[in-house]
């Protein structure tokens, strides 16, 4: 196994950096920091860097099929159009909760957008309120799953017939039978990261079919094997990395969002709230799906 290489890119210093996706058109970068309602966009080989300003808290994103975003607001979707710097409001997902936020989200393999909420400040004898939506292209929002505290990670595997989902406050990633129009099936215990001190954060799914996931609390990224069990481990330079994503020409640097000072966490190291890139792994990821292409 080749050595792996480390390296901070860029000077940007976020807050709670999240959700990175690679547009593998433009060759670009796109990530957000949750809580300034940030966007980035970033060309890793010129260093051309961009920034878009959205309301906040942002809880994710997903690159369209005709270009531009669709994002998880607080309670809401919304689309972004990069090239005019401009937001148009979508479907709320009908919960107007304070304590409870749209947060990560990724596009399914048939064009939709599928994300999760977070019940912050939830007292321990409080059932958490948190729920899994998916919206298609024509605006209608359907509720998937209850029941959640944290949700965060939500990836496909390569045939798109498993999905897969974390639960940060149960330290559970869950895995269920997916299709393009029928309910979350057989929902089963992929891992448990009780063992590793940690909730899992944000994921990816490579092309051999594992799954990396961040463990935010300890500083590391896990691959999981399809049967669960973690086959490799890397540990990070900052305390709380957040979330992943394949990039690159050849789709096998893998990028990393942090944490600087989130509601719940914080870091002094001098590069905490940086990305990352991790190469050397020897592995490949996919094409993000994009909303509104199937």
């Amino acid at each position: 196994m080749s050595a792996i290489r480390i390296t901070r890119i860029g000077a940007t210093k976020d807050q709670l950096g999240e959700s990175p996706v690679w547009d593998e058109r433009r060759q670009r970068l796109h990530w957000i920091d949750a809580l300034a309602g940030s966007i980035h966009t970033l060309d890793p080989v010129t260093g051309a860097a961009e920034q878009f300003s959205v309301p906040a808290p942002i809880g994710s994103l997903a690159l369209q099929g005709d270009g531009g975003a669709i994002l998880a607001l607080r309670h809401g979707f919304a689309r972004y159009d990069f090239d005019r710097r401009a937001l148009t409001q979508g479907p709320s997902i009908g919960l107007d909760h304070p304590k409870v936020r749209l947060n990560d989200g990724k596009a399914d393999p048939h064009g939709r957008f599928v994300a999760g909420t977070m019940h912050g400040d939830r007292a321990p004898d409080e059932a958490p309120l948190g729920g899994l939506y998916r919206l298609d292209a024509s605006g209608a929002v359907e509720l998937l799953e209850t029941d959640l505290a944290v949700s965060n990670g939500p990836c496909f595997s390569p045939d798109g017939r498993t999905f897969y989902l974390a639960d940060s406050a149960r330290r559970i990633i869950w895995a269920y039978d997916y299709s393009r129009d029928g309910p979350l099936l057989n929902k089963r215990v992929f891992a448990d990261t009780e063992a590793q001190a940690s909730g899992c954060d944000g994921a990816t799914v490579d092309a051999e079919g594992y799954l990396w996931s961040v463990l935010v609390r300890i500083g590391k990224i896990a691959r999981f094997a399809p049967d669960g069990t973690i086959v490799r481990t890397i540990e990070m330079p900052i305390r709380h990395p957040t979330s992943v994503t394949f990039g690159g020409p050849d789709l096998d640097v893998l990028y990393v969002t942090s944490i600087s000072r989130s509601h719940a966490l914080a870091d002094d190291h001098p590069d905490a709230g940086g990305l990352f890139a991790v190469e050397g792994l020897g592995v490949r990821g996919l094409p993000a799906h994009r909303f509104g292409s199937d």
